[in-house]
């Protein structure tokens, strides 16, 4: 196992997680799908320029159209499901339960792609939403109308299990900086005209702005985005997905240190289940 090997993990749950609080400091300012516009273009521009420098190898045609498939689902659905959702009035703890099923749904599919999973990384898998579930009780508003942003979050869901299982399944192998331009070129495609029917396109360029696009651009997708590629390259998709667990957690701790929100007891609680059941998922016997 490489040093990236076993650095790849915590430091993706820590830039993960910092989502959330590039969300926050956004959403008051910038509509969600055109934020997430000026995301994707951004991204674009990096890795076409990184690419372009390091001469990299591009993919061909066909792996090309499986890129961008998968980018669909892993960015434009995934990404602009969730932000519209928080934005429609959706609670981001209720928001980050319903995406945190995700391990579960791979877990169950992962005989699709010739993965098998264990008893004892069934139980972590179980543990681990048992965690998710302490870890954000406290910030559900259960008297809160779902409805459409309801539905926006499980298609989010949907979409990144779904685009991790057909990225893993049909092309485990690319280029890193190629691949991201062909994906986001992809999830900017599908969102701009979106941004363009459904808001009205607006975004103040402050210093929260400015510094969460900077963030979103060179460290949650160039950085994150990266190493989740990775370590699918590399892991099982269903040990991979289950490291995303730990997302609220860590979150929670973010949260608290900057902004001053609660973390009591019951939370500390399920950071340790759910440590223990990524612990059975991941860790080999």
């Amino acid at each position: 196992m490489t040093a990236l090997d076993r650095l790849a993990p915590p430091l993706f749950i820590f830039i993960w997680a910092t989502g959330y609080i590039a969300a926050k400091l956004a959403a008051p300012y910038a509509d969600p799908l055109t934020f997430l516009s000026w995301r994707y273009a951004g991204v674009v521009a990096l890795m076409l320029s990184l690419a372009v420098v390091a001469r990299a190898p591009w993919p061909s045609p066909r792996q090309m159209l499986h890129l961008a498939v998968a980018g669909l689902g892993i960015q434009a659905l995934y990404l602009g499901g969730v932000w519209v959702a928080i934005r429609q009035g959706l609670p981001a703890g209720t928001a980050a339960l319903i995406v945190n099923l995700q391990p579960v749904l791979v877990a169950a599919a992962a005989p699709l792609i010739g993965e098998r999973v264990s008893p004892r990384q069934w139980a972590g898998v179980a543990l681990g939403l048992a965690g998710v579930v302490l870890v954000i009780w406290h910030k559900l508003n259960l008297g809160a109308s779902y409805g459409p942003p309801l539905l926006l979050s499980l298609m989010a869901l949907l979409a990144i299990t779904a685009g991790t299982l057909y990225q893993k399944r049909f092309v485990p192998q690319f280029d890193l900086r190629t691949g991201q331009v062909v994906q986001f070129t992809a999830a900017l495609a599908g969102t701009l005209p979106l941004a363009g029917w459904l808001e009205p396109m607006r975004i103040v360029w402050n210093a929260d702005v400015i510094f969460a696009m900077g963030w979103s651009v060179l460290v949650l997708t160039a950085g994150g985005i990266s190493l989740m590629f990775y370590m699918l390259r590399h892991g099982r998709v269903t040990a991979v997905s289950s490291t995303m667990y730990l997302v609220p957690s860590v979150t929670s701790v973010m949260a608290w240190l900057l902004f001053g929100e609660t973390l009591g007891a019951q939370a500390i609680a399920g950071m340790g289940v759910t440590l223990l059941g990524v612990y059975l998922v991941v860790v080999k016997k």
